[in-house]
């Protein structure tokens, strides 16, 4: 798998977390989250087993200098002095951080709830801005708007290289019913606020035999597929493909691929992707080469080798090429763009992308007992490094589009989208950024 992250954060995360506490979206006190000697014991088990996988498969056999066994000890330590699941679970992800990886990190059980912030925010160059809001949520009705600079949260100040173990110890590692934001509007003084999110509980184990739960479980996964299918607008002989993960089928690739084929342009909307499978990534360049491409070298922990993409030959769609990348842009995206640039086969416009670029795979592990259910979690570890074929990493650099275009504030605020704009303006289907603001409305849970 491709995935789907200079100022260091104060703290560690174990600290970090054990600051933010353990608020429950179900309203409980924290003394509910308070583990049992037995639940301590198997938070150590998780330790040792997030250990033993990256000790054997991570592609770094020095670990980039780290001490690991030193740093081990020293998170079995903070584990036996944790207070609750959501501290030890901090002191998991505090073991793997100072590897300084974007794509090694731990995967905690799941909690029985859902949470949704009714909000989203990212980097608008070096700029942490809201980007959205959903009508009717409680940031709603707080006057959280698109274009407000978000200054903090819960007491954090966002950068670039912190914003994903922010949004990774909020969202993972210790979720919670509502998140304080630091907000500051334009022309505006900052103010705090409190944006309650919108829980929904999920049982603690279901049960196969009830078709209330079989029919929850097929609804939650229906909003999620809903949430992040590819999207296409036709505009004139330009085809927009919107494509929010690299996690679809070989066959929405190729009909793409088909239907790009009747257009003399094609804009490529990676924003907001976060990577996803190799094999899509693969899949979809060699659609638009018409000879075989090298994408990279997989650095390993024994080897090296080409990762190439094979080419359609001449059923490869030949046409114009705009690619879209913003900062939350990861991985497998930020792969297709730079592969894009190299080989200039096209243009690349919006942000300079995350700079989350490796190559990982997933370890699942499961216990129960002192939990009273079957508990998965897992950890995902960086096997390779990734180097393009000028020799470079794009890991903590990122793509530099070709044109860098930033939404102003208000732009966010009147819900314009100037890059989009841009691209069908280079395919030749010029159009306002009000109007192609509306192509692709965020879509929520």
């Amino acid at each position: 798998m491709l995935r789907a992250t200079h100022l260091r954060l104060a703290l560690c995360l174990g600290i970090l977390i054990s600051l933010l506490g353990s608020k429950a979206p179900s309203g409980d006190k924290r003394s509910a989250d308070v583990m049992t000697s037995l639940q301590r014991d198997e938070a150590l088990r998780m330790l040792k087993d997030v250990d033993e996988k990256v000790s054997k498969e991570y592609y770094d056999a020095t670990y980039h200098g780290l001490n690991l066994d030193a740093r081990y000890k020293e998170a079995e330590q903070k584990i036996s002095e944790a207070q609750s699941l959501s501290d030890a679970f901090g002191v998991i992800a505090w073991f793997l951080d100072a590897l300084n990886d974007s794509h090694t990190f731990f995967v905690p059980p799941r909690r029985p709830f859902l949470v949704e912030d009714g909000w989203e925010a990212g980097f608008i160059g070096d700029t942490c801005m809201i980007t959205a809001v959903k009508e009717g949520s409680d940031a709603a009705s707080k006057g959280l708007k698109p274009g407000d600079q978000l200054m903090a949260i819960e007491g954090f100040r966002p950068s670039r290289t912190n914003w994903w173990k922010l949004t990774y110890a909020f969202h993972s590692l210790s979720p919670r019913s509502g998140i304080k934001l630091t907000v500051v509007s334009p022309g505006s003084q900052p103010r705090d606020l409190t944006a309650m999110s919108t829980v929904h509980e999920l049982p603690r184990k279901y049960d196969w035999r009830n078709g209330i739960d079989v029919w929850n479980v097929i609804r939650q996964a229906e909003n999620e597929e809903e949430r992040n299918k590819p999207r296409t607008i036709e505009e004139g002989d330009v085809l927009v493909w919107k494509l929010p993960q690299f996690l679809v089928s070989d066959e929405q690739i190729d009909g793409f691929l088909h239907k790009a084929n009747n257009h003399k342009a094609v804009v490529i909307d990676l924003r907001g992707n976060p990577g996803g499978a190799e094999e899509n990534l693969s899949r979809l360049l060699g659609g638009v080469f018409d000879h075989e491409v090298k994408i990279a070298d997989r650095v390993e922990r024994k080897s090296s080798k080409p990762f190439v993409a094979k080419s359609r030959g001449s059923h490869a769609y030949s046409g114009k090429l705009v690619v879209l990348v913003d900062s939350r842009s990861a991985s497998a995206s930020e792969l297709f763009a730079r592969v894009i640039q190299l080989e200039k086969r096209g243009t690349v416009i919006g942000d300079r992308s995350a700079g989350a670029v490796m190559e990982a795979r997933q370890f699942p592990f499961s216990q129960g007992s002192a939990f009273g259910t079957d508990l998965p979690y897992g950890v995902e570890v960086t096997v390779a490094d990734l180097k393009m074929t000028d020799g470079t990493s794009l890991e903590h650099h990122g793509v530099v589009p070709d044109e860098i275009l930033l939404p102003s504030p208000e732009e966010l605020a009147a819900g314009a989208d100037p890059q989009l704009a841009r691209a069908l303006q280079l395919a030749g289907a010029p159009m306002s950024s009000a109007a192609a603001g509306q192509l692709f409305p965020v879509r929520w849970r």
